[in-house]
């Protein structure tokens, strides 16, 4: 949470120079009229309302108003503000009023027992005028403001709290008094010596638990997080806080948006990357603009999730040239224009075709003689792929084979590959062909002048593929959402994070490594879901239904960033481990895959599986669809290890 400035605390002293004294006068002295009243009219015969001067101060006065005030206190009466009384304040209001006429005729029974004997009605009539005097003028006030906020632009403005009452509230509040559209009734701020400082005249109202109360207390319409700085636990406690106020809320961009060009004081909706992305990655960015600034650079799968995105990063770092392969027309035409739109000054050459068209391939390599490649085009789609091996083979593996094979003709000197988790003791046909993958690159390297570096991680939020999109879909149809198993888990993280850690590795990565990406802690699969449907606005299993349809063919419960054989290290960057290369024969893994280009070429899927099933067995022993049920606890341990080293 940002620090507040010294110009934002208020002494202590002035603290109570606050509109809630001028309250808490008003309330007394309605205290004190209001039991005159009830006295005068429940006296039998007495003078009615012309009471003399001398019955304006009755000897239980001074009683009656310190028991009544104090009840009124600790009831919550004076936290709520006038501008905003609703029916909370009416109910606080009568619950005081009859806790106070208890209290009142438990003192008098104890001090002036005669006072009870004169007006025996007197106890039913007082808190009828007590609730009335104080109710009237709060529901008038409000009504004033309100009449009157109307008529600023014919715009009722929203009730907004801020929540974050550091630097980025402050200016933010400044922001939003420009525009009819919100009203800033207060802060909130877990920073205790802020409390009961303004600033700019919003008072900070309490701590961020309080919200459910505070927003019912100021009849609150939303409330905006102004924590660009917070990680995800923070986050999420602060919507859990607002979904248990059942208040609508927005956020302020992060920081990391706003270094990507976001506007820091645009109000945007919380979206799951809020709640899941991890503390800011720190990166190593002079090194990374010394490799990429003047470099030309060749993206493979330009149009992708993260092949767009990398496109992007690189277009910020200056490259003398940029290079998009890509086969989706549609995609290619897109990332282009907006790369264009961005850099109007950069060198950008979009090439429309097949990265596993060798003599294309060759050629453009040739032309555009790029430094660095990082080759993103893959299938990805687990599913999809489980009953189609051959086309999962012909593009994961040789396409990456074609590729990694030219780049070590043209004697490009970095070759970065882009992998995934699901690489690690594959039971799947994705991670085995991407699995192969990797052992062609890593074996190559030791033959190769082209330094060839595989960058493995998890799941991408957003990404093309990522189970979000399915979610959102299945929300927006109003369910059921579904789930593949109660306990699966994921390890997730942004595709701009995802993006930035594979241009770290071009630094930070030797030849022929396997670097894996530190995903942080995995996600269960099923509060994933709960909380989109939460960020919907929904309520899961009442609004939204979430059923389980058992796992797919192929798919883990948990996945694994490394194999335990792998000897994973550290770099010197803490979010990026280094897992050491295996040891395969590049004759035999060659002629494993001419084997299997020649399964492809005559469809023959089930000796392809078993020339698949040859290549993974090269590698740690293990074939595409071993017993994965015990790896998992072996693998969180050894990472432990090597982490806590």
């Amino acid at each position: 949470m940002d620090t507040p400035t010294a110009q934002q605390k208020t002494p202590k002293w002035r603290q109570w120079l606050h509109p809630r004294l001028a309250v808490i006068f008003h309330d007394l002295l309605m205290i004190w009229l209001s039991w005159l009243a009830a006295r005068a009219i429940s006296t039998p015969g007495g003078p009615g309302l012309n009471l003399p001067l001398s019955a304006l101060f009755l000897s239980e006065v001074p009683l009656i108003i310190v028991a009544q005030g104090l009840v009124f206190w600790f009831t919550g009466l004076y936290r709520g503000l006038w501008r905003f009384a609703s029916l909370p304040d009416m109910w606080n209001l009568i619950r005081g009023s009859l806790i106070g006429v208890v209290l009142v005729a438990l003192l008098l029974w104890a001090f002036r027992p005669d006072a009870l004997l004169l007006k025996p009605q007197l106890l039913l009539i007082y808190p009828f005028a007590l609730t009335a005097a104080l109710g009237i003028p709060r529901l008038l006030y409000r009504s004033w403001k309100d009449l009157n906020m109307g008529r600023i632009g014919g715009v009722r403005p929203r009730r907004t709290l801020i929540i974050g009452a550091g630097h980025s509230g402050a200016v933010l509040v400044r922001e939003l008094r420009r525009l009819p559209d919100y009203h800033v009734v207060g802060f909130l701020d877990d920073n205790q010596r802020m409390g009961g400082a303004r600033i700019h005249s919003v008072p900070i109202l309490g701590g961020i638990d309080r919200l459910p109360a505070i927003a019912r207390e100021t009849a609150a319409e939303l409330a905006v997080i102004a924590m660009p700085s917070a990680d995800n636990e923070q986050m999420q406690r602060v919507v859990r806080s607002c979904e248990d106020a059942q208040i609508e809320f927005r956020t302020l961009p992060r920081l990391q948006e706003t270094q990507e060009g976001e506007r820091w004081d645009r109000i945007k909706p919380v979206v799951i990357e809020d709640l899941l992305g991890r503390s800011p990655v720190t990166l190593d960015w002079e090194s990374i603009r010394s490799r990429i600034q003047g470099a030309r650079v060749l993206v493979t799968g330009g149009g992708g999730s993260i092949g767009g995105e990398l496109c992007r990063q690189i277009a910020r770092l200056s490259p003398e040239r940029l290079v998009l392969l890509e086969r989706t027309e549609y995609n290619l035409f897109s990332i282009d224009r907006e790369l264009r739109q961005a850099y109007p000054e950069l060198s950008i050459q979009s090439v429309l075709g097949d990265a596993g068209d060798a003599p294309h391939v060759q050629r453009l390599l040739a032309k555009e003689q790029p430094q660095i490649i990082f080759h993103a085009a893959a299938y990805k789609h687990l599913p999809l792929l489980q009953n189609q091996r051959r086309e999962a083979v012909r593009n994961n593996l040789f396409v990456t084979r074609t590729m990694a094979d030219a780049a070590d003709a043209q004697g490009v000197p970095l070759f970065v590959l882009i992998s995934t988790d699901k690489a690690v003791r594959p039971k799947n046909v994705m991670g085995a062909t991407k699995r192969a993958a990797e052992l062609y690159c890593e074996t190559l390297s030791a033959r190769s002048d082209t330094r060839f570096i595989t960058v493995r991680f998890g799941n991408v939020l957003n990404s093309s593929g990522s189970v979000v999109p399915l979610f959102q879909e299945q929300i927006a149809r109003g369910g059921p959402v579904t789930v593949t198993h109660k306990d699966i888990e994921r390890y997730f993280m942004t595709i701009p994070e995802a993006a930035q850690l594979i241009l770290q590795s071009t630094v930070t990565g030797n030849d022929g490594d396997i670097l894996v990406l530190d995903m942080g802690e995995p996600v269960k699969i099923v509060q994933l879901a709960e909380q989109l449907i939460r960020l919907a606005g929904k309520e899961p299993n009442v609004d939204i239904p979430i059923i389980f349809t058992g796992l797919r063919p192929g798919e883990k419960l948990q996945e694994e960033l490394f194999h335990p054989a792998e000897a994973l290290v550290t770099t010197d960057h803490p979010k990026i481990l280094r897992a050491r290369h295996t040891e395969v024969n590049w004759r035999q893994l060659k002629t494993a895959i001419e084997r299997a280009e020649t399964h492809v070429q005559t469809d023959d899927e089930q000796a392809l599986a078993q020339v698949l099933d040859e290549i993974l067995l090269s590698a740690n022993g293990h074939v595409l669809e071993p017993d994965n049920d015990t790896s998992q606890a072996v693998a969180a341990d050894t990472l432990t290890q090597q982490q806590a080293r």
